[in-house]
């Protein structure tokens, strides 16, 4: 390089930085014609996509590739140009060129790579058939067909053709049954109503550990609530990586509910292999998780002072006032109810979050104990002193009600709504409240079917408005709603008003089985125990 052209590619990055790229550009791509040097025009290419200019990067790229064709990253830029100016149709000569010159060890990342480089294309159907034309030769080939197929069934994905996305999967493990892409791909294809993706998935599984596959797989019963699945998948994982510390906190969380002893020796594994790991936050929220699940444990074999022992072991601080908060209600289940709150006031305090987070365990424990007036008061305290605060409004309403006083109730209910017109538990509340007073049971109707509207799914609600339909005199229909929630989500409160409407039906028998049934899940229900005194039964 003489020294007029050192000046010019000097001068080119001097505008460059001064905010004038088509300068920059013009005279860096001059200097690259003028000498034939590939770094120059690969410079000039660079600078053209810093500025969004497709045009001009292809014609650099094109110069590039005049005086280099055989270059790979020329053919790679002119790839990303093309697709830069949604110039689809254009991209099958360079995706050939890079796919043929791929390095044998590099071939299947290149194969696998194809849709995320498409993936912004506007035009999706051409997008497919010219990736399907680029990989054609590939197609019959005993390793790369497979991851072939994959691909292409991607970019059916990514145009939103599940059906010949999964297609091409199944097709891709039929040619190689041991290749973990086209379980990934069957994995991003698990939605309900298509068992085939499953199967393909459990299919590449059993052939072998694939660690990642697996664990996605578990996560994914997980997000779908298929807990006992999700727990078989999480012991094969445990197994096989016996020293993966997440997996035994995810297993141990998983067997809380029906398998105590395991749920323990898991928590406690992962407890030691997180301890014997270098600190990290990650490390101190899980270990956090892990505490708090041992005390709850402890605490359900009445080991108190085992379960504090635990929560005292808790160093992250945003988990540390819920642990103060269990810590407090094993305190009060000893009798110690002072005590348990004196341990709430002591725990620390750094802003809002955690004054707020201490009143609301302070509420809920006396609400717990039965002390509602003192819980209402410090609710109805704390609402007239700081901001707006939707979930304290709706915990003192159903204080006022449990205290009979249904006006203030209402009164707080009304203005939540009015604030808050998606919050569906004040409807719900107070449509409830209306029905199981036997008054306003139309406006009470109303007020439940809202909630519905907003969560549809949700069984308290549907047994709320089962609950309405009695008092209304349509026991046929209240039957029907109360069964549903009661077979959603068994609980003892949707069992006293499913007993009772089976108890006006004259299934009287059938209204025992029921009681029994929520007498197992929680004896110490009020609705329940009041609905057994009142009917004078004896389920």
């Amino acid at each position: 390089m003489d020294g007029d052209l050192f000046y010019q590619v000097l001068l080119g990055e001097l505008n460059l930085r001064q905010g004038e790229p088509g300068t920059g550009y013009s005279l860096i791509l001059d200097a690259a014609r003028r000498t034939s040097d590939p770094a120059l025009y690969q410079r000039a290419v660079e600078i053209a996509f810093a500025a969004r200019a497709g045009e001009a990067a292809l014609t650099a790229v094109r110069g590039w590739k005049q005086i280099a064709p055989q270059s790979v990253d020329a053919h790679r830029y002119e790839l990303q140009a093309l697709l830069a100016l949604n110039r689809v149709g254009d991209t099958l000569a360079p995706l050939r060129v890079l796919l043929g010159t791929a390095p044998q060890a590099d071939v299947e990342s290149a194969i696998l790579g194809i849709p995320r480089v498409f993936s912004r294309v506007t035009d999706r159907a051409l997008a497919i058939q010219v990736v399907t034309q680029a990989l054609g030769p590939f197609l019959a080939h005993s390793t790369h067909g497979a991851l072939a197929l994959t691909t292409i069934g991607r970019m059916h994905l990514l145009a939103g053709d599940r059906v010949r996305a999964l297609d091409a999967a199944r097709k891709a493990h039929e040619l190689m049954p041991d290749a973990a892409p086209p379980g990934f791909l069957a994995l991003e294809l698990l939605v309900p109503g298509q068992p085939e993706a499953e199967r393909l998935v459990q299919a590449v599984l059993a052939r072998g550990s694939q660690f990642e596959m697996r664990l996605n797989y578990a996560r994914r019963l997980l997000d779908t609530r298929r807990f006992a699945e999700a727990g078989q998948q999480l012991v094969r994982l445990t197994t096989d990586r016996p020293e993966w510390a997440e997996g035994w906190l995810i297993l141990g969380s998983l067997r809380v509910q029906d398998d105590t002893s395991g749920a323990q020796a898991a928590l406690e594994r992962y407890v030691a292999l997180a301890q014997s790991q270098v600190a990290s936050a990650e490390q101190t929220r899980g270990l956090a998780q892990a505490y708090v699940t041992l005390a709850q444990l402890a605490q359900q074999r009445n080991d108190f002072a085992g379960a504090r022992a635990w929560l005292g072991k808790i160093q992250d601080r945003e988990v540390l006032t819920a642990a103060q908060a269990r810590r407090a209600s094993m305190l009060a289940m000893e009798g110690r109810i002072d005590d348990a709150l004196a341990l709430l006031a002591a725990a620390p305090e750094e802003g809002a979050d955690d004054a707020r987070a201490k009143t609301v365990a302070k509420i809920a424990l006396l609400r717990e104990h039965k002390r509602t007036a003192q819980a209402y008061d410090m609710a109805r305290e704390a609402n007239a002193k700081g901001e707006f605060d939707p979930d304290l409004v709706y915990e003192e309403a159903t204080l006022a009600e449990r205290l009979k006083r249904y006006e203030d109730m209402e009164v707080r209910l009304r203005e939540l709504i009015a604030r808050q017109p998606n919050y569906h538990a004040a409807y719900n509340a107070l449509g409830y409240s209306l029905a199981d007073r036997g008054v306003r049971l139309p406006e009470a109707r109303e007020l439940i079917v809202k909630a519905l509207a907003h969560a549809p799914n949700d069984p308290f609600i549907t047994d709320s408005l089962g609950w309405v339909e009695f008092r209304m005199g349509n026991f046929t229909e209240a039957h029907r709603l109360l069964l549903q929630a009661f077979r959603s989500r068994p609980d003892a409160e949707i069992a006293a008003h499913l007993g009772e409407v089976l108890w006006a039906l004259g299934q009287q028998e059938q209204a025992r089985q029921i009681w029994r049934e929520g007498l197992k899940l929680n004896a110490e229900n009020e609705t329940l125990r009041e609905t057994l005194r009142r009917l004078s039964v004896r389920p």
